[in-house]
């Protein structure tokens, strides 16, 4: 029972991030799968991306009906996105779980302090 409240807390956590912030979820996901369901580094990002993917896939859903997202706008960012996630994939076994940790805490750290001086 608590393993299954850890993973709906988990699941909850990062939807919400993602609802609220366009994404984000792995902000809480990469944390909490290594600390809380004890993966790896690696296993926590990579199952941190296929999460947030459909959480996206959702809250897409919600914005389209609502009429508050442009797909032709969106158009650069997502073939962008898509050939990024393709080097992404292909990098990420040569990669050490050191280096990802690293450069997801730089990135964590960057976006707070754009958030909190740029705002």
């Amino acid at each position: 029972m608590k393993q299954r409240l850890q993973y709906l807390t988990i699941g909850a956590l990062s939807g919400a991030a993602n609802g609220f912030f366009g994404s984000g979820g792995g902000l809480f996901l990469v944390p909490l799968l290594s600390g809380w369901t004890k993966l790896s580094q690696k296993q926590a990002f990579a199952t941190s991306v296929a999460v947030v993917f459909f959480l996206s896939a959702v809250s897409t859903g919600f914005y389209l009906y609502r009429g508050t997202v442009s797909l032709s706008l969106a158009a650069p960012y997502l073939i962008g996105g898509f050939l990024g996630g393709i080097v992404s994939g292909l990098v990420f076994h040569r990669i050490s779980a050191s280096l990802l940790r690293r450069l997801f805490g730089l990135l964590l750290i960057w976006g707070g302090i754009r958030s909190v001086l740029l705002w």
